[in-house]
């Protein structure tokens, strides 16, 4: 049958939508579980919000740059997970994480641990510090989610250009690229939220069961 014109705008057409409607349906990588480390707090903070760069009752703010952490929680077809429980926990500027085991000098103006339940959108947001080498590791932060109908995750979020990246022993686990690079955030200047602060967006795909 002639190629008409009719027909040739159909076909590209049709081959457009066949294109565009592809990658809408392909499942999203879900995010790497990694370990919760050893150092999970044992007890929760009493000021245990999405805030851990001011303490309730303390005087002033922690220690090292503000950077907000953003993101949204998501299932495998991206749709959000309204009110999943995110929770972070890291070490301080210092270089020691509020907890009994780790014997390194604390920050007593930094919390340590946050939380918050996301948004109806999936979406979460901290205000923390700029993670800090910790020893034998790269800086990171962690991660854990719980939402129903989902295995609780565990993950560990990284910053680009870390020179210890390449040797962490933790994130070296992940051989995938495509999910190691799920995991490893840039953190940009961010002087519209806030003077001198930085900003990472961090989106987690949960898996299923």
């Amino acid at each position: 049958m002639p190629l008409t014109r009719r027909r040739l705008v159909a076909t590209v057409a049709s081959t457009a939508a066949i294109a565009v409607a592809g990658p809408a349906v392909a499942a999203l990588l879900p995010t790497p579980r990694q370990t919760s480390g050893p150092l999970y707090p044992l007890t929760k903070p009493l000021d245990s919000d999405a805030d851990l760069v001011t303490v309730a009752g303390r005087p002033g703010p922690a220690k090292g740059t503000v950077t907000h952490v953003i993101g949204r929680v998501l299932d495998p077809e991206g749709r959000p997970v309204a009110d999943a429980r995110v929770e972070i926990w890291q070490c301080d500027a210092l270089g020691a994480y509020h907890h009994p085991r780790d014997g390194g000098g604390i920050d007593p103006d930094f919390q340590g641990y946050g939380r918050m339940d996301a948004g109806g959108d999936g979406g979460y947001r901290f205000r923390t510090i700029r993670p800090v080498p910790y020893p034998g590791r790269t800086p990171h932060i962690h991660f854990a989610v719980t939402a129903r109908g989902f295995p609780p995750l565990v993950t560990q979020m990284y910053v680009a250009g870390e020179p210890g990246n390449d040797g962490d022993f933790i994130l070296s686990r992940i051989t995938d690229p495509q999910a190691r690079a799920a995991v490893i955030v840039s953190l940009e200047p961010a002087p519209d939220l806030e003077a001198g602060a930085l900003l990472g967006v961090f989106d987690i795909v949960l898996g299923t069961a």
